[in-house]
């Protein structure tokens, strides 16, 4: 979280003062109003505000009908949430390589699509813009669903479209960890009726159907789901967030690209698909070997990252996928389910080689919407000390 003040504290005593903390209500609606908010600056036709971006990731799959003997190719760096999600599905998670941009890569994700690939994830990971133009490409090629993980990506955009409505539904985060934060909780962004409505009775079906009148234009018949509800509290505060949110980018944006112009000559930075949709939280540094990063990101006004230290970011620290592990009870298991037995992937910790240099070899330091000239000017000065 960037910036929270005196009015999150109201938006929270508002919802107090109304002793309405079910979403469902005839009072205030902070939840409903919040959707409301999110579909139209992101501009979708439908958004179901989730307890998380995994919850959102998850209802987008099964809306979809993937599930046991389903592929879903993911890249080997993300959260770990990602993947989990795919399991959650009862599908088979397929990591795939990530390019020089660390996002995923377009042509290792092509070569990993077979007859049971059934949905692409592409991961808008530090909000740096997936190539999404190439995903959109290959989904018509094969006949695949698109779901964009733009979880830490909260209002990026890709050649002027926001970020996880380029592909058939996209999940947000707002954990505290994000651009803009309710505490905790999530978003599914779609176009796609069908998406909407399987994902609405799916994400609460202990209350779609018995609380207000949220089936009164849903055709899909109610089904058994799980229960990944907002509360008007959360959904308060982030309605304050989500009117911050384009001044955060901005002011994002705008430091990164001033470091970046003060350093640009005198390093690498890590290319991006589209920088005018980064949303800057992130300014990456390239060296030619893990040993200069390292050294590189302890120097003094530093304060880096490297990425491949990040643990459940990297594919082979994502334990229970990593020893296929998907449920405590084996009959629930989807890597022991007999619709997978042909497709449980053999999961080894280097088969993504090129994804664990380019993580030894970045350096990240984090960007912040509020620094002043002043600190700005430290940090490149920092820089320019630690590379000489």
């Amino acid at each position: 979280m960037y910036r929270v003040g005196k009015e999150e504290v109201e938006a929270v005593k508002r919802v107090v003062d109304a002793k309405q903390f079910f979403k469902i209500n005839d009072d205030l609606q902070e939840t409903m109003h919040a959707e409301e908010e999110i579909r139209a600056k992101f501009g979708v036709d439908y958004a179901l505000l989730m307890t998380s971006g995994h919850a959102a990731l998850t209802s987008a799959l099964i809306s979809m009908g993937i599930g046991p003997g389903d592929e879903v190719i993911v890249p080997a760096y993300t959260y770990i949430a990602t993947a989990m999600a795919v399991v959650c599905a009862g599908a088979m998670p397929v990591i795939a390589e990530v390019d020089e941009t660390l996002t995923l890569c377009p042509i290792d994700t092509e070569k990993k699509i077979t007859s049971h690939t059934k949905a692409i994830m592409p991961v808008h990971i530090q909000g740096f813009p997936c190539k999404m133009d190439a995903f959109v490409e290959l989904a018509k090629k094969y006949n695949l669903f698109i779901i964009e993980d733009a979880c830490q990506a909260d209002g990026g955009a890709y050649m002027g479209k926001r970020l996880g409505t380029i592909g058939h539904a996209g999940a947000l985060s707002f954990n505290g960890f994000k651009v803009i934060s309710n505490g905790e909780g999530g978003a599914l962004l779609t176009n796609d009726r069908s998406v909407f409505e399987k994902s609405l009775i799916y994400h609460d079906s202990s209350a779609v159907a018995f609380f207000g009148n949220q089936l009164s234009d849903v055709d899909t018949n109610v089904f058994c789901g799980t229960e990944y509800r907002a509360n008007e509290i959360s959904s308060a505060i982030l309605r304050v967030q989500v009117q911050r949110l384009d001044g955060i980018l901005a002011d994002l944006r705008k430091n990164k690209k001033y470091i970046m112009d003060a350093v640009a000559p005198i390093c690498k930075i890590l290319p991006s698909n589209d920088i005018a949709g980064d949303c800057g939280t992130t300014l990456a540094i390239v060296f030619d070997s893990a040993e200069k990063a390292d050294a590189f990101s302890k120097a003094d006004g530093i304060g880096g990252t490297v990425p491949i230290n990040t643990g459940k970011h990297v594919y082979c620290n994502w334990t229970p996928i990593m020893n296929k592990v998907g449920a405590l009870n084996p009959l629930m298991d989807p890597f022991k389910m007999e619709a997978n037995r042909d497709i449980v992937p053999d999961y080894k910790a280097d088969m993504c080689p090129a994804t664990l240099d380019l993580l030894s070899r970045v350096v990240y330091i984090p960007m912040d919407p509020d620094h002043t000239k002043e600190q700005l000017d430290n940090i490149i000065d920092s820089i320019k000390k630690a590379l000489a």
